[in-house]
């Protein structure tokens, strides 16, 4: 063999041993913007993308905990009404005044969230394992709990932010920026982060990879199955949770329709991203990447008379039919 048929043998290895699942939605999201700027010269202003970025939050940061569920070999379909009972728990809790001062009153108000967002998730997590139910029948039956419950608390209407000075120190948390970056963007990073720290760097990420990939296996391995599995869970509740607490000062209400959708739109992202909808493969920062495609997607539609803005659901259901019938198609082929 010569040397440059040895050369192109060994080129062709190194071709073939790329993950094109981790690469093409990053390929995906740098077409997106060539087409966005095509199609608007504004979409590549500095405001349009902040504001996208910004935007995306809910999502993204939803969607990092679907990763941890989805890699485990779980589903969770009560993310977006689990976002709206926080929200309106929290709120209430904060129209009560019970703690004197502006600030302190956030602080425990948002603390709050967090751990009802964690009770939420645990509460997923400890019936599906438990229970030994399809996670997919337990959080379709959480998903009416929690919406019922926002309605009830909501008596078919809103629940909105009453103090005026509890609201204005609460706005920027939304609306405000760090050197330029607004707060939204800076926690979508931290979250990653921590997620991607936890995913690919402890003994629990590893688990959940292992979890995912073959359960019997793991279980003989000495893994205790079920508890990463309510863990997965929990760590989905705290992350709506957050997204809660970036979701909150926009509006400064909860409705019934808080959340709509957000299942499909986090898990979407998940799978776009790369995560093998099946178990055993996450990817945090694909599944960032696809909450930020999904929402690049929204603006151009704004942006354009192509398609119109109402049929955005549409799209990102088409859009989660295309990446799972790609994803298989990879794995195929590889």
């Amino acid at each position: 063999m010569t040397d440059t048929t040895a050369n192109k043998t060994a080129a062709r290895r190194s071709f073939g041993d790329i993950d094109l699942r981790a690469v093409a939605p990053f390929v995906a999201l740098a077409v997106l913007l060539v087409l966005g700027a095509l199609v608007n010269p504004n979409f590549l202003g500095l405001d349009n993308l902040l504001n996208v970025l910004t935007r995306s939050a809910f999502i993204a940061i939803i969607a990092v905990g679907a990763t941890f569920v989805i890699s485990a070999g779980g589903l969770d379909l009560s993310v977006g009404s689990m976002s709206a009972f926080v929200a309106g728990v929290m709120i209430l809790f904060m129209n009560t005044g019970v703690v004197a001062g502006s600030l302190p009153m956030l602080a425990v108000a948002m603390l709050l969230a967090l751990g009802i967002g964690a009770l939420c998730g645990l509460a997923n997590g400890v019936i599906t394992t438990a229970g030994r139910i399809e996670p997919f029948i337990v959080t379709l039956g959480t998903m009416g709990i929690f919406r019922a419950l926002t309605i009830y608390l909501a008596e078919g209407g809103s629940i909105a932010m009453k103090a005026p000075d509890l609201r204005a120190a609460y706005r920027p948390v939304y609306f405000g920026n760090v050197f330029g970056v607004p707060i939204p963007v800076l926690v979508i990073i931290a979250v990653a982060l921590i997620g991607a720290f936890l995913l690919y760097r402890t003994a629990f990420g590893r688990h959940v990879i292992a979890v995912g990939s073959n359960e019997d296996v793991a279980r003989y391995s000495g893994i205790p199955v079920n508890r990463v599995r309510t863990l997965t869970y929990v760590i989905q509740g705290v992350c709506v949770a957050i997204a809660v607490l970036v979701y909150v000062p926009r509006l400064g209400a909860a409705t019934p329709t808080t959340g709509l959708l957000w299942e499909l739109q986090a898990i979407t992202a998940v799978v776009i991203g790369g995560t093998a909808l099946k178990g055993g493969v996450g990817r945090i920062w694909g599944t960032i990447c696809g909450a930020l495609i999904l929402e690049v997607v929204g603006n151009i539609m704004v942006l354009s008379n192509f398609v119109s803005e109402y049929l955005i659901g549409a799209v990102q259901g088409a859009i989660i039919i295309i990446a799972m019938l790609v994803q298989r198609s990879l794995v195929r082929r590889r």
